[in-house]
């Protein structure tokens, strides 16, 4: 089922990386989302609607995160969806599914915010914006006549996500105006958001040693996958909310859209963005983050191909900088890629937690601090070879019965040098087959 690949799945971990979910789903996922399918064929609406959500839940350490919530009655189904800083209240009868999200007061919205809803309205599919006596909401309407389990997921996962987004959107670009319903964020740790700045701030003075360690001629190129490298290891790492992850999405999408600049002036760009990143203070960093439940990965599946090809295209890159002796460049590249397929792509989970794995062992120092054990020793350039070997083990066994093809890989690994484990691990990333037989 393809729709199964916009979750994550048997990741626990003790914070939050990057923007997709950081839990488990229920170990009777598939079975729930199977019955769901048939209770629709068979007209029976809510229980099909009621397997079909929890399929959705998830859970951390065997407990449930209550990223969804439910409450049954006689006629009706009430549901409750957690994403992020939306919360979405809805109500499903035989004949329909309603559903909402509560965006701001409608005495707070100003003329360019009702502006900017109307245009939201055009871009959306299946829900638009509206207002009632008290706030503007998001809001979802469907019949339930030819309703089936893969017809609900999109509109579903719509709401959710763009509700999301556009309060967040909100929040960073319309500064006077308060969002609404938020009461289920909880703050993050004082002592865990000053070890994300102190490590942003270092992370700012190294790539800035990078390049200026560069060759004065053509090193447009280089400078820019040091610059996105920061940016992308902010995202997956920092896992910043608000303003901050508004202007590095809005930064990075101008890069890859605007043909008209050169690359030199989108360098130009991203080294002012990570300037003003530089400048912020502890107090105003911090209000940028929020602990938080999540119901869908907000990225789009990719097939393994696409993933296939991009490693290959990046390890030629990394080869030729290679062959040209641009050696300042090689562990820049080798961390790019991990973290550039996390941003951009929705990844099937297996590949999501090795990517993750990998990026624990580049990144030592970080996960140390933040109490997690160590893979990889700097100073020493040693690995932890039975602990990664055991991890990629744990990470592929649960998939074998589904991927009969699907094989560890940790024996195939080069241990010599991390730039050269970093290759060895895409090689066989690249490899994985997720055929199923």
């Amino acid at each position: 089922m393809n729709w199964l690949n916009f979750f994550d799945t048997k990741t626990e971990l003790k914070h939050s990386f990057g923007r997709g979910i950081n839990a488990n789903l229920s170990k009777d996922e598939e079975n729930l989302f199977n019955k769901s399918y048939e209770a629709f064929e068979a007209k029976d609406i809510l229980n099909a609607y009621e397997y079909f959500f929890k399929s959705l839940e998830n859970f951390s350490n065997s407990t449930s995160n209550k990223n969804i919530i439910l409450s049954r009655e006689i006629d009706k189904l009430n549901f409750e969806i957690f994403q992020g800083s939306a919360r979405i209240t809805g109500v499903i009868t035989k004949e329909n599914l309603q559903a909402e999200a509560i965006i701001t007061k409608k005495s707070s919205a100003n003329v360019a915010l009702k502006r900017l809803l109307l245009e939201r309205n055009y871009q959306l599919t299946y829900s638009y914006y509206f207002s009632d006596d008290e706030h503007i909401k998001l809001k979802l309407f469907h019949d339930n006549i030819t309703m089936n389990t893969q017809k609900v997921f999109f509109p579903i996962r719509e709401i959710v996500l763009n509700a999301d987004f556009d309060k967040e959107y909100i929040k960073s670009e319309f500064l006077e105006i308060p969002i609404e319903d938020i009461e289920h964020l909880k703050p993050i740790n004082d002592d865990e958001i000053r070890i994300k700045y102190d490590f942003l701030h270092s992370w700012i003075d190294e790539i800035r040693a990078k390049i200026a360690s560069l060759p004065s001629n053509d090193n447009a190129g280089m400078q820019s996958f040091i610059l996105l490298y920061l940016i992308f290891k902010m995202d997956y790492l920092i896992a910043p909310k608000y303003k901050i992850f508004q202007q590095s999405s809005k930064k990075v999408q101008e890069y890859f859209s605007d043909e008209n600049l050169s690359v030199e002036s989108k360098n130009e760009e991203l080294s002012n963005y990570i300037d003003e990143l530089g400048k912020i203070d502890f107090e105003e960093f911090k209000t940028n983050f929020y602990d938080a439940k999540y119901t869908f990965n907000p990225t789009e599946k990719a097939s393994h191909e696409e993933i296939e090809i991009f490693i290959t295209e990046s390890l030629s890159k990394t080869r030729w900088y290679k062959n040209n002796r641009y050696n300042q460049i090689i562990p820049t590249m080798y961390k790019y890629i991990a973290l550039y397929l996390l941003y951009n792509y929705g990844l099937h989970p297996v590949t999501k937690r090795l990517l993750h794995t990998l990026i624990e062992i580049q990144n030592p120092d970080f996960f140390k601090t933040l109490g997690y054990d160590t893979l990889y020793t700097k100073e020493s350039s040693t690995f932890s070879k039975r602990a990664i070997v055991s991890k990629i083990e744990e990470i592929i066994a649960p998939y074998q019965n589904r991927y009969k093809l699907l094989k560890p890989f940790g024996d195939k690994l080069n241990f010599t040098s991390l730039n050269e484990f970093s290759n060895s691990f895409y090689l066989q990333l690249k490899n994985l087959n997720f055929e199923e037989i």
